[in-house]
Parts: structure tokens; sequence; C-alpha cells
């Protein structure tokens, strides 16, 4: 591996930060810094493409990319082939049970074109990150996932409702009646006062309805809404289905 390789990548990686969408920061890991190459090498993401070439060729060098609300993307070599491979890396914060039964946002390959490439990830990979980061939150936190057309309230043991909404505009009912938007991207309304709560609840019904959404409420047996609140159908199960988990 040369030198130029590795400034080659930190290059590319840096122009790459620049061009994706909300704001990134780059940092460049070479060969010497072997800790937290090892690391990185455990927290990729993927089940495909990535982990196949990081199976056949140690990882000698890679970039982090950082956005503001703490996701990180690697941008590797490809070895053998021009370009990059960019690929997902699993928050660290969350615990392995989080990952089961969810898809790995698997990466991609790209150019060396950083502008073309910045499209790709923005149109492919940052998307599904997305998705898959938002499922293994809702999951260590309880939570049911919402869907376009349903929002899930969950009861957290603190008193407080919980959702992770689909669209932006089930996102800004929410905002508009309390709820209070994580870096996780959980929405959180607060149980200090049940009154205003339950106030909050009974007006975002009719929003979200207006919208074409409907809402439902997530009851665990040690809590019981306020009585202020309407009742609200229970969500169906999801159905089950084989996935694999993240690992490699």
């Amino acid at each position: 591996m040369h030198d130029h390789d590795s400034e080659h990548l930190a290059s590319f990686a840096d122009l790459l930060a620049g061009e994706l969408p909300d704001t990134w920061t780059s940092v460049h890991h070479p060969a010497e810094d072997k800790d937290n190459l090892a690391d990185l090498a455990d927290r990729i993401w993927d089940l495909d493409l990535v982990a196949e070439a990081l199976a056949e060729h140690p990882l000698r060098h890679a970039a982090v990319l950082t956005r503001q609300d703490g996701a990180q993307l690697a941008v590797l070599d490809r070895p053998g082939r021009d370009g990059f491979l960019v690929a997902a890396i699993a928050p660290s914060d969350l615990p392995a049970e989080a990952f089961r039964g969810i898809r790995e946002p698997d990466g991609i390959a790209v150019s060396d074109d950083p502008f073309h490439s910045a499209e790709l990830v923005a149109g492919d990979l940052l998307a599904r990150f997305d998705a898959a980061l938002a499922q293994v939150r809702c999951t260590a936190a309880g939570i049911r996932p919402s869907q376009p057309d349903r929002i899930v309230l969950t009861w957290q043991p603190d008193g407080s409702l919980a959702a992770a909404p689909v669209s932006e505009e089930a996102a800004d009912v929410l905002t508009a009646n309390g709820f209070v938007r994580e870096e996780s991207g959980i929405y959180r309304l607060s149980g200090d006062d049940t009154t205003a709560q339950a106030r909050a609840v009974r007006a975002v019904g009719p929003q979200l309805d207006a919208r074409g959404i409907t809402i439902a409420l997530q009851h665990p047996s040690s809590r019981i809404a306020p009585t202020a609140a309407p009742p609200t159908p229970m969500p169906a199960p999801a159905a089950p289905r084989a996935s694999t988990t993240r690992g490699r």
C-alpha cells in the first residue's frame, strides 16, 4: 500500500463529505491507526460486497465520515479495482439485540469522482442506512416502527410517549403539538403534565387523520393512558420474516 493511495482516499473522502446532504466531517485513519481500523472493520454494517472485500483483504487504511447527528459512513479502497467502497457503520451505543431481524444497509461501490459518487450515496445508501438506523433505535427503545399511513405512539417507562414517524408531514404534526425530536430521530412527548399530554394526543389524531394518517397507541400492561385521550386501536403485529442479523 503506497502513501499516494492513502492520500488519494483521504482526498476523495474529504470531497465526498462536502457533497453529501447535511453536514459531514471526514477523518482519515492511516495504517498506523491499527486499533481504530480494527474497530471500524468490526462495525461495518454489511453482509454483502464490503464484507466480502474485508474478508479477502484486511483493512489497511480508511476514512470515516460523520454526520452532525452521529451517523457514520466508511470509505474504503476497492481491492483490485478502480474507485472506492462506501459502507454504513453500525452505531456502537446500541445493544446487539436491537440489530436482530434488521436488514443490513449494505454498502456500494463508487467511482473516484466524488461528485457523482455523492449522488449515488445520497440516493441509495443513505436512504437505506437511515431506515435501518430508525429501526434499530426503535427496537432499542421498545418503540414499534410507524408506517407512512400510520403513526404508532408508544408509552415509555417514564410516562412519555414516543414515536418514529416515517414522513416529514407526520413529523411536522407531532412537533406542532409538543413532541420533541431527539438526536436518534425519535419524537417524544413528555408525561410530566398528563393533562397537557392527553390534550396533545387528542389534537394530533384529527390533524393526522386529515392527512390520511391513522394513529395507534401501544400500551404496556403496566401503563394506563390518560383518561382524556380517546381510545385508539392497537397496532397489528408485524408478520414474521426471516432476516439476517448484523455480524461479520
